[in-house]
């Protein structure tokens, strides 16, 4: 070893350390390194920390601006369950969407006032100390998870029920025929939903500054005590609400649907032209103007099948079938109205037909076409169809704000054209048939007091659709034979009056069925047909029997629940494929067939007319 190499390996002079030092000199490094590290962790938890801080902060914010009641969340996600549960129609994410958000927000409500109620009675009962302290007092911590919970729950719970509602709309939409609506598709009704809430919820929050700000201004300006202010603002503002939507309101929204629909009253499509024909109303030689008749009732008058036409399916001579029409500007009263379709029978020489059909409309005047032409077609237009307009509004409208229109109107229709049609030899006069569907239904149900009455008067009845409103077809139902279901009930062994959905369940029961017939048609899955205020609180028989073909086996009868999700079917009760629904296509055919079959009836001729039938709503579609 060199003198070098001695100073190099331990001369203090020189500058070299001694193992003691050297070992201090390496701890302080990685002691240093250590505390870098603590350091770069501390740095990355602090931005962790102000990144969780900055979520918080924003949360609350967004807290305060919004001021939900957490109680309120909960019952909407219950009321928002319940709308989308199994229903008579299937639904498209929109439709499902407002009916979810309407159902959610009335929830909410319902949340809020039990949580007032809670505050106002129990919470003041509820010990500060004890076992259960921590539970009602739980620290701003988990107060605030909580919270996080229960809106997390709430939005992804919703999600969660509606893919298994597009389920069950699957289930309907393939009973009916339809395209199945796909899940992914279907959850956008939860975004529709939400904004639906907040608009809901919007509106009432401006409503309540609207009370306080009348509280304010008679506590100060008018010097009233808070404590009396405040319910008589809310009953004096909840009186006006109440008048205002009973009387003016109502009055008003009406007025406007009126004058509204009036002015599509007034419209023509360009498909319906003038008839030229004498056998029409409407014509140059009738006595109800074709500029009278409305919108619908010009498009019953112009789209008859010719002659040529009815020779065409029926491969037979045909006549020209007449179709006689007064619209609510033909004549001044109802009862003139009336009269008028009587000088139109009489111009036409309809008492020399072999069928004369007396038809109550629905509320807009809409004579069903198909119900039209399967009598034309099976009679080779030997026959004649009156009908009158009583209404601009449409059936439900019509239906809300005076239902009374539709049984006077048919009333005074059938019974007029029955006093001249009684005058006439029993051999020398047609076949009287009255036909109704829908609110047209109820209105041809006034003119008679019971199934002897019709028996009296007419010949054979063919109702379609009948609202559960309808009179005499409730005592039917109600003393329906024991042992048969309400959706195909059998009344006195079938041998005035059969229900049906298709020609199978007309011919049920196999007993004689003695003339003249009466028939309703009806569907297990129309609204129409089941909707009542007695669903809010009473199970109907047809939950409680087994369900028909095209209603869903997971529907299911809740207290007001399915009140609300049948009434919400009535929107859209035609939005379905013929057979199904408020939707009933050819098998009005079969209805006839029933009521009144000709003599030369065969099934190739059947067959032909279902034919025409279809072909000629096709049409219609695409040209009114």
């Amino acid at each position: 070893m060199t003198a070098d190499d001695e100073r190099g390996s331990g001369s203090l002079g020189d500058g070299g350390s001694t193992p003691a030092e050297s070992s201090g000199a390496q701890g302080e490094s990685s002691g240093g390194e250590a505390r870098g590290s603590e350091a770069g962790t501390s740095a990355v938890a602090s931005a962790e920390r102000s990144i969780l801080a900055r979520l918080w902060d924003f949360a609350d914010r967004l807290e305060d601006a919004v001021r939900p009641s957490y109680p309120g969340l909960v019952v909407a996600a219950i009321f928002f369950a319940w709308s989308v549960s199994p229903s008579l129609m299937p639904r498209a994410w929109l439709f499902q969407g407002l009916v979810s958000g309407i159902s959610a927000a009335i929830g909410y409500g319902v949340g809020c006032v039990l949580q007032w109620a809670f505050l106002k009675w129990a919470w003041p009962r509820i010990p500060e100390a004890g076992t259960w302290a921590k539970l009602w007092h739980p620290s701003e911590l988990a107060r605030g998870i909580t919270k996080i919970v229960v809106v997390l729950v709430c939005v992804v719970g919703a999600g969660l029920v509606l893919a298994r509602s597009a389920r069950w709309q699957r289930d309907l939409e393939v009973l009916m025929g339809m395209e199945p609506t796909t899940t992914s598709g279907y959850l956008r009704a939860e975004a529709v939903a939400g904004l639906t809430v907040a608009l809901v919820i919007g509106v009432f929050r401006l409503v309540r500054w609207m009370i306080r700000a009348l509280v304010r201004l008679a506590n100060l300006d008018l010097r009233m005590p808070r404590n009396v202010a405040y319910p008589a603002v809310v009953v004096i503002v909840a009186v006006l609400a109440v008048l205002l939507f009973q009387g003016v309101l109502a009055k008003a929204f009406f007025n406007v649907a009126n004058s509204a629909f009036s002015t599509r009253n007034g419209k023509t499509s360009p498909s319906a032209i003038q008839p030229r024909l004498p056998e029409r109303s409407g014509s140059p030689a009738s006595s109800a103007k074709w500029e009278t008749l409305g919108s619908e009732g010009r498009w019953f008058v112009a789209t008859a099948p010719t002659a040529e036409r009815i020779t065409q399916v029926t491969g037979k001579p045909a006549r020209e079938p007449i179709r006689v029409y007064a619209g609510l500007e033909s004549a001044e009263t109802p009862e003139d109205i009336a009269n008028l379709v009587v000088q139109e029978l009489d111009r036409t020489n309809a008492w020399d037909r072999k069928v004369l059909v007396v038809v109550t409309t629905t509320g807009t005047g809409w004579v069903d076409t198909q119900t039209a032409e399967s009598i034309e077609y099976m009679y080779g237009g030997d026959e004649a169809i009156a009908a009158t307009q009583y209404s601009y509004l449409p059936s439900v409208l019509s239906f809300l704000s005076d239902r009374n229109k539709a049984t006077e109107a048919g009333k005074l229709l059938i019974h007029a054209v029955h006093e001249k049609w009684a005058t006439l030899p029993p051999d020398h006069r047609p076949k009287l048939l009255v036909y109704g569907e829908s609110l047209g239904s109820q209105g041809s149900e006034g003119a008679f007091t019971g199934l002897d009455d019709i028996r009296t008067l007419v010949d054979g009845v063919l109702w379609v659709g009948p609202p559960n409103s309808n009179r005499i077809w409730t005592q039917l139902e109600q003393r329906r034979d024991p042992g048969t279901p309400e959706i195909l009930p059998i009344y006195a062994d079938g041998l005035i009056v059969r229900f049906g959905a298709t020609a199978e369940d007309l011919a049920e029961p196999a007993r004689p069925w003695t003339n003249p017939r009466v028939v309703y048609l009806q569907h297990a899955s129309d609204p129409i047909v089941w909707w009542s205020p007695d669903l809010l609180f009473t199970q109907p028989d047809w939950l409680k029997e087994p369900r028909g073909s095209d209603v869903s086996k997971s529907i299911r009868w809740w207290p007001i629940v399915t009140f609300w999700q049948v009434s919400a079917d009535l929107a859209h009760a035609q939005s379905v494929p013929a057979g199904h629904g408020h939707k009933y296509g050819t098998t009005v055919l079969d209805g006839w067939v029933d009521v009144a079959q000709p003599q030369d009836w065969n099934h190739d001729l059947e067959n032909n007319i279902r034919k025409a039938l279809d072909e000629d709503i096709l049409w219609e579609y695409a040209h009114k």
